[in-house]
């Protein structure tokens, strides 16, 4: 499994942004109809429970299969070599990048759950939703080395985010929820911590910036790709931040 602009499906930006706007109008349009036409919330407990069960198994599974990849990486050559250069780029890890892209489309499901269930649309939900696809589409576009950083960390949080959501839903008591708010602050801490560095290494040695330390080159096709990744990465951080102060600070007080 390789990614090839234009024959992997769901590989062209038109594509994309098809996809997305269909996402957007799909649940905007699905909560106006069932708040206009007065439909009452459906029961659909067996189907919520699983597919969160597959959610978090799948990204068990991708997590797993990503650091069995990479840790050898690590190991031989050293942190900045796994984030930074062509080689940790592996044709293994591309393929389960592509996977965890597809996952990103079957998340929007999540939504779709909120909607039929008549619970609250929060700007946060559907922008993450939204902009998750879009960034996993534009770093496998730009082949951008630090990728399997942030994914596993990703999945790692998934892993437990979507079994919270399973135990809950079966009405078993996980008091979690400001935890699993924490950790996915932690990751994108995490992250830009990595991207930042990576997007300054790779400015710097591609500009020839004078003066500036530089350890060396960070890989990256697309110039596009390191822009967007720092950019939604960034929003994320915020948006995140913003909500955990909204809900738990009143939660506390």
């Amino acid at each position: 499994l390789t990614w090839q602009e234009g024959v992997t499906p769901l590989s062209t930006f038109p594509i994309v942004a098809l996809s997305t706007a269909a996402y957007l109008a799909t649940v905007l349009g699905g909560r106006e109809l069932m708040n206009r036409f007065k439909i009452p919330p459906m029961q659909v407990k067996e189907a919520f429970v699983v597919h969160n069960i597959f959610l978090s198994f799948g990204s068990l599974c991708l997590l797993l299969c990503m650091l069995e990849e990479i840790l050898p990486i690590w190991y031989q050559h050293g942190f900045f070599f796994a984030i930074c250069h062509t080689k940790s780029f592996t044709p293994r890890l591309e393929a389960l990048y592509i996977l965890n892209y597809y996952t990103k489309y079957l998340e929007w499901v999540d939504t779709l759950f909120l909607v039929i269930k008549k619970k609250p649309l929060a700007f946060l939900h559907v922008y993450h939703h939204a902009a998750t696809a879009l960034l996993c589409y534009s770093q496998l576009l730009g082949r951008t080395s630090t990728s399997w950083l942030v994914i596993t960390l990703n999945l790692f949080v998934h892993v437990v985010m979507y079994a919270y959501y399973a135990l809950t839903s079966l009405k078993i008591r996980c008091p979690w929820k400001k935890a699993v708010t924490s950790l996915q602050i932690t990751q994108f801490i995490l992250d830009l911590g990595v991207v930042y560095f990576a997007s300054y290494t790779h400015w710097v040695e591609k500009y020839a910036v004078p003066l500036l330390p530089v350890m060396g080159a960070c890989a990256a096709e697309k110039e596009h790709a390191v822009v967007s990744g720092v950019a939604i990465l960034s929003s994320y951080l915020v948006l995140f931040v913003i909500f955990y102060k909204k809900t738990y600070s009143k939660t506390s007080a």
